[in-house]
């Protein structure tokens, strides 16, 4: 049976499907991973990953030897975990998945202060949309996830801060200005929740689609574009603290002209919350919201 060492091995190559990556990540040459690869799969009794020019590729035998290795340093890890919330101090692999507007903008100002107080705690942080980062969760990957909109979740979940919207722009400064103009709205793909809000402001206060759209894949991109004079854009204020004096800012505001918002939450299982690392990131998220 191969060591928890070569299962870690298996992982790493089944996550680049590449020789060149994989020994980089696992600080070994290529000679050397391709020699362990061997006797792992001599140890197995089948090839486990075919090689070719463009990388690798599992095998049947394969895929059914990396899903159990991913189940096992799972429980591994679970077992690390349980092991240092025994202990004193604060120390563990602290997972996180969050969206990536608050992944971009708010949150690193929290981990830096994180990581300067609990050096001991790894951190494990991915991004995406709000749908995916429920989806880790629902799928036990992370410890605690932080989302945009209003979440259907029934563990625990803590609200972070509200985020008023604004309509963006170099040169329109109030909101009937938009149907005059020809140049184009800007939007950046997003899950459906942010999008049909935008929606429903847009249609309720014009009555009519925009004249010219163009959709970009990030929000980062989507406003760089309106900072630069090519459109304008609809964006959260978590986005526009860099936003020089000559960029116009238009508060969108609902049917009882009240200001629209975007809410951000903080979402996890009871189980993780009992974690030292977690409950120690937990705290310092609340004074740094009390402070902001």
């Amino acid at each position: 049976m191969s060591s928890l060492s070569e299962f870690q091995l298996l992982s790493v190559l089944a996550q680049e499907m590449n020789m060149r990556k994989a020994s980089e990540r696992l600080f070994v040459s290529q000679p050397a991973l391709s020699q362990r690869l061997q006797t792992i799969e001599k140890d197995w009794g089948t090839k486990l990953f075919i090689r070719s020019q463009k990388g690798l590729s599992l095998t049947p035998a394969g895929e059914h030897v990396i899903h159990f290795v991913n189940e096992v340093l799972a429980k591994q890890e679970k077992v690390r975990e349980t092991i240092f919330s025994m202990q004193d101090g604060i120390s563990g692999t602290l997972k996180i998945a969050v969206a990536s507007i608050v992944g971009q903008n708010w949150l690193p100002q929290v981990l830096k202060q994180f990581i300067d107080t609990y050096p001991q705690v790894k951190i494990s942080l991915v991004t995406g949309w709000s749908s995916e980062i429920l989806n880790s969760l629902y799928d036990d990957q992370v410890h605690i996830g932080i989302i945009r909109g209003t979440p259907d979740w029934k563990g625990v979940k803590i609200h972070l801060f509200s985020d008023p919207l604004f309509l963006v722009d170099r040169e329109i400064s109030s909101p009937e200005q938009v149907l005059k103009t020809d140049r184009p709205f800007i939007q950046f793909k997003s899950d459906s929740n942010y999008y049909q809000e935008i929606q429903d402001w847009w249609m309720r206060n014009f009555k009519t689609s925009p004249k010219r759209t163009v959709v970009v894949d990030q929000i980062e991109t989507c406003k760089q574009m309106a900072f630069n004079g090519i459109g304008y854009a609809i964006l959260p204020q978590v986005t526009l603290k860099k936003a020089g004096s000559d960029i116009y800012k238009i508060p969108l505001v609902n049917q009882d002209n009240e200001p629209l918002k975007r809410d951000t939450w903080l979402l996890g299982y009871e189980s993780a919350f009992q974690l030292k690392q977690v409950q120690a990131f937990v705290e310092l998220i609340k004074e740094y919201v009390a402070k902001s």
